[in-house]
């Protein structure tokens, strides 16, 4: 490691602890200032029952909604942190810098979504209950796609400050697509999958690398690497039909998110085994291919997830989410990397930005070709509300884009302690790193084996000695 890698080491060993504890105690006040529980989780649940003439806590909204955000709780902490291990040396830089994003984002997003959703004019305080923590893991989500696109080439302190930024945009972005516009997108194709693609790529063409190649060496994987990533996407696939009906309204609608993602998933994985077979010459499987665009449906599904889609129609999005996400990350991403200077680490634009845009196509085409209109569509035709979908997908990669470049441009300044060119993709830069001890050889005397050989030899030997 060189002199300017150690200084840059020596001003990240300051910062970090710095912005940590800041950001904490600021969380504390603003928390104290402004956050309540709401009357479902308040000890006065009692007389909201009596009120409102309900009979029993099972009615409470986290008996419906708790067993979805637990597995949207584990795709958030378990399943985005492992899929990014498949880097040969930056395993302890995926699930811990995952971690440490997804904790510090978790609460400022329960601040904004709270300012922006459910702010209380007549006390200005924040009411949350089950479905805040459902929907701030959302919105951490979107930020985790876009630590896929720069992982490994940034800092801890960088994490952070794109972590605050896109917090913020997302819900920006999502009061405007959901609560001004109109648009439905229960599991996110626009707001989170759309929005963190473009966010991330916006920011890893500002943060261009010309030089990256000097770390080439680590920019590959290994077996056991690619297996710990592979428990990543595992966990995500089965819990997928949670996150994409977490926040649906109780009842068919809900049910019919977790049939259609269910499907579409189940679909994707035949397709993208099929094009990974057939883009080899030899016909095997790229590890790459199975490790993330088996997920691809379900992030086209996200936003006509409740929708009346069909099962077959499920079917049909996740055969041609398998084949294009495949495709894109044989064609498309050397595309981006060499022509518009994209470095994308992880591939996120396969798996979230163009599935989301495909997403939103789906769930606009869907609302528009409705035999009648919902409840819900706002005294809209449905070719109206058609509209309106495509319009929110277009103010996702706005923001994604515009958002993204800005924050960038942030990034980009000297003072963030990121990684040399020839330091990227190493966990040594800065974690602790333990290299195994190698293992002592077997001394004779403490070899169980010896010990047994030895004792046969003598009894064989007294037994001969016996017979003469």
């Amino acid at each position: 490691m060189d002199y300017f890698s150690r200084q840059k080491n020596t001003n990240i060993r300051l910062t970090l602890p710095v912005v940590c504890f800041v950001w904490q105690i600021a969380m504390i006040i603003l928390f104290g200032v402004f956050i309540r529980y709401d009357e479902e989780s308040d000890a006065h649940w009692v007389e909201t029952k009596a009120h409102d003439n309900i009979t029993s806590d099972i009615e409470n909204d986290f008996y419906f909604r708790y067993p979805s955000f637990q597995d949207v709780h584990v795709m958030i902490f378990v399943g985005f942190g492992f899929l990014m291990t498949f880097l040969k040396r930056y395993s302890f830089g995926a699930v811990g810098f995952n971690f440490l994003i997804a904790s510090f984002g978790l609460q400022w997003a329960l601040l904004m979504q709270g300012w922006f959703h459910s702010l209380d004019p007549q006390t200005g305080k924040i009411f949350i209950g089950i479905e805040s923590l459902i929907n701030a893991d959302f919105c951490v989500a979107g930020c985790l796609i876009a630590y896929g696109a720069v992982l490994g080439k940034v800092s801890p302190v960088q994490l952070l400050v794109m972590t605050l930024f896109g917090v913020t945009l997302f819900a920006v972005e999502e009061y405007i697509i959901l609560n001004l516009l109109h648009a439905r997108d229960a599991g996110g194709s626009m707001v989170i999958h759309t929005f963190g693609g473009y966010y991330g790529l916006s920011i890893s063409r500002v943060l261009y690398r010309p030089n990256l190649h000097q770390s080439k060496r680590m920019q590959g994987s290994v077996y056991h690497s690619d297996t710990f990533a592979m428990i990543g996407t595992l966990f995500l696939w089965m819990f997928w039909p949670s996150f994409n009906s977490a926040i649906t309204d109780h009842g068919d609608g809900q049910h019919r998110a977790v049939i259609n993602t269910y499907l579409c998933l189940a679909s994707t994985v035949l397709t993208t085994v099929a094009i990974s077979s057939l883009s080899q010459k030899t016909g095997k499987l790229d590890m790459v291919h199975i490790q993330n665009s088996t997920l691809a449906g379900g992030v086209a599904l996200g936003t006509a997830a409740e929708f009346m889609i069909s099962p077959y129609g499920a079917l049909i999005v996740g055969f041609f989410c398998g084949i294009i996400s495949t495709m894109g990350y044989i064609f498309i991403s050397p595309f981006l990397e060499k022509t518009l200077k994209i470095q994308d680490t992880c591939g996120i634009h396969n798996l979230h930005a163009m599935p989301g845009v495909i997403g939103g196509i789906v769930g606009a085409i869907t609302a528009a070709a409705a035999s009648e209109r919902p409840e819900d569509f706002k005294d809209r035709t449905v070719l109206t509300q058609g509209g309106y979908q495509a319009a929110g997908m277009c103010v996702s990669i706005v923001f994604g884009v515009v958002g993204g470049a800005i924050v960038g441009s942030i990034l980009k300044l000297p003072i963030w302690g990121d990684p040399a060119d020839e330091n990227c993709f190493d966990d040594e830069v800065y974690w602790e790193v333990r290299e195994p001890e190698s293992i002592p050889p077997i001394l004779e005397y403490n070899n169980h084996m010896i010990h047994k050989q030895q004792d046969l030899s003598e009894s064989n030997f007294s037994v001969e000695h016996c017979e003469s």
